[in-house]
């Protein structure tokens, strides 16, 4: 066997072991450890942080769902209809005509639904976040869909203004982001609230 086989052969039994040994460190060994520490120190966020209603799972506070009808509190819109096999924008500029006509009929039939003038409607009720999923809404956008709510719902309007006060989140570490409201856990507290009258 002549030298520059002998070493090709050398080169390619070096790399298969060097594959095989980085498949089993990255591909087993790291995801199982990485996997392991998670279930033990946040087994909550590790598993999706799901919500669950009466032993049932109704959703996760990490993806926003669609919630249609005048007795819920609506999210975000969504360009993949929440859908997390489909997360990313809408890919529209800030100036494209398509984006401003769309936030402008938007922001009138939010308006309309919750009986406000267009100015009160805050930018998150018209437009879609990043990944599309945003389970969460500011306060403001909250707050005007409220009187809504408590109507459709037989409730007195100050009582689902407090839900809303209640499950009105701080910004992050006290200092990153905005306060925000995950809709999922307003809309179960609502639930609630509406089966005990």
């Amino acid at each position: 066997m002549n030298t520059a086989v002998r070493n090709a052969a050398r080169l390619g039994w070096a790399a298969g072991r060097a594959l095989l040994a980085l498949t089993v460190l990255c591909g087993i060994l790291y995801p199982l450890a990485v996997t392991g520490v998670a279930q033990a120190a946040f087994p909550e966020k590790a598993n999706g942080s799901p919500v669950r209603v009466a032993g049932e799972e109704v959703g996760s506070t990490l993806i926003g769902q669609q919630w249609r009808g005048r007795k819920w509190f609506h999210g975000r819109p969504s360009h993949s209809g929440y859908d997390p096999r489909a997360t990313g924008s809408g890919q529209l500029g800030a100036s494209d005509p398509r984006l401003v006509a769309s936030v402008r009929e938007s922001r009138r039939k939010v308006a309309e639904l919750n009986g406000v003038p267009p100015a009160a409607v805050p930018p998150d009720a018209v437009t879609g976040s990043g990944s599309a999923l945003d389970p969460h809404i500011s306060p403001r956008y909250a707050k005007i869909q409220s009187a809504r709510v408590a109507r459709a719902n037989g409730l007195p309007a100050e009582a689902v203004r407090a839900l809303v006060t209640a499950h009105t989140e701080g910004r992050g570490a006290g200092f990153l982001g905005e306060e925000h409201v995950n809709v999922l856990k307003l809309n179960v507290a609502l639930r609630a609230a509406a089966a005990s009258r």
